[in-house]
């Protein structure tokens, strides 16, 4: 029975090619009872227009234009507004399968879990990715939490919020924080929340991956430095703040892989700002000097790693030059080996 109202927030900015596609998909649900709410951020193209055009449709869609401020703005309007049992998200050039939240929800009800995860399909030009293998996994209190900090290839949670659908009640004052990125602060939080979860792996919802202006498809730029490893950092601190010391090296121990691709992505860039941006890195990779034997003592950890940041430590130049080497002779007789 399609009793409980599940509402779907559906921030809208430059999407106008995807959006018809989007919302159809969401329309045609074979889970009719939903509160469709478009936030339209202020977008510059005809999105707007098109939103005031679906609602005309129908009457589930209700539609919100405010002035542009940011996905992380957009979803927490849609949070205020949202008055549903459930809560979903769907970014505005992707779509689902046309049973996508029923069956979520009869896992939700029939595990008796708070939260549920999908599969997704990575949706490229040349084809798609599905990955699923139709299993049900259930996990209780902190495991989703772990598993998700443990990457584990198998459980793909993800940072994303549109793969999810949650109990409001779950939330409390929980926000998405004003900045970029801002799924990865808010999912190691709101993973801290169920009692019971449940992962789907049937791929339910459709990831495109191709399109250019994708917060993932940029590369490095500055905010990089000035929204996403600050993310990481009080990723970390939060963990800490809750108790599991454990998984905020695990955390670490992410964190400080990162800031050494992203050392490495400034080297091999155009970077304008390079010499800044090698100068912030390098000074944070040595502030966490001392944290390091803690951290790359865990069970995850590549001991490689942790040998290429030391000699980091020891001079950052010189492991330029060993990067150097690595990347003009190891890597290409490695490749020739492989094609031998």
């Amino acid at each position: 029975m399609q009793v409980e109202l599940v509402s779907v927030v559906v921030p809208v900015y430059k999407v106008e090619p995807y959006l018809e596609k989007c919302v159809k998909s969401i329309t045609a649900q074979s889970y009719k009872n939903l509160e469709i709410i478009l936030v339209d951020d202020g977008s510059p193209d005809r999105c707007g227009e098109m939103c005031d055009a679906y609602a005309k449709e129908d009457p589930r869609i209700r539609v919100i234009h405010k002035k542009n401020g940011g996905l992380f703005s957009s979803r927490n309007e849609g949070i205020r507004q949202a008055t549903g049992t459930y809560l979903a998200f769907v970014d505005g050039d992707d779509w689902l399968e046309p049973d996508m939240y029923e069956k979520m929800l009869s896992c939700l009800k029939e595990q008796e879990a708070d939260l549920a995860v999908c599969q997704y399909r990575r949706i490229y030009k040349d084809g798609t990715v599905d990955r699923s293998t139709g299993r049900l996994v259930v996990m209780e209190g902190q495991e989703i939490l772990e598993k998700y900090l443990e990457e584990e290839e198998s459980l793909p949670i993800q940072n994303a919020a549109w793969n999810k659908l949650y109990k409001r009640s779950i939330l409390g004052d929980l926000t998405f924080p004003p900045r970029w990125y801002e799924d990865m602060l808010y999912t190691v939080r709101l993973l801290n929340l169920p009692k019971r979860s449940v992962f789907l792996d049937q791929a339910c919802y459709n990831y495109v991956c191709d399109r250019s202006t994708s917060i993932m498809n940029r590369g490095i730029n500055p905010r990089i430095f000035t929204d996403l490893i600050p993310n990481l950092y009080d990723r970390s601190a939060y963990l800490r703040a809750i108790g599991r010391e454990d998984l905020a090296l695990l955390q670490d121990y992410s964190l400080y892989k990162r800031l050494m691709l992203f050392y490495t992505q400034v080297i091999r860039s155009r970077d304008p700002e390079k010499k800044e941006h090698l100068a912030d890195l390098t000074k944070r990779l040595k502030e966490g000097k001392n944290r390091y034997p803690a951290i790359f003592s865990i069970p995850q950890a590549n001991p490689n790693e942790y040998r290429k940041l030391k000699l980091f430590l020891i001079s950052p130049a010189l492991y330029r030059a060993a990067m150097a080497v690595n990347d003009s002779f190891v890597l290409p007789a490695r490749q020739r080996l492989r094609r031998g």
